[in-house]
């Protein structure tokens, strides 16, 4: 096994839709992190309001809502590990569902 470093923090800017965006920052927003867990930690410490509306209790991404790093949607297939390094934006999303 090879060591390797960690990778370095990135800025990217956020974007939240207008429903998430009522919990939160009210214009684009600009966060370091690594990974999009990282991304949403810093947000719900500078938002407090963000808590649980785009994690459940157990930390893990509620069901209607979707991360795209740089257009890609990466929330099911890699969920909150996938890394934002190199990214320049991040948008977070909150699916309506209906019938």
């Amino acid at each position: 096994m090879t060591w390797e470093p960690p990778s370095p923090v990135h800025m990217v800017e956020v974007h939240l839709d207008a429903w998430i965006r009522e919990f939160g920052p009210r214009t684009r927003e600009q966060a370091e992190a690594r990974t999009v867990e990282e991304l949403l930690e810093v947000l719900e410490v500078r938002y407090p309001r963000l808590r649980f509306k785009l994690r459940d209790e157990t930390g893990k991404l509620r069901r209607y809502v979707r991360v795209f790093v740089d257009g890609e949607d990466v929330g099911r297939e890699q969920g909150l590990q996938a890394p934002i390094s190199g990214a320049r934006t991040v948008d977070i999303l909150h699916s309506i569902a209906g019938g």
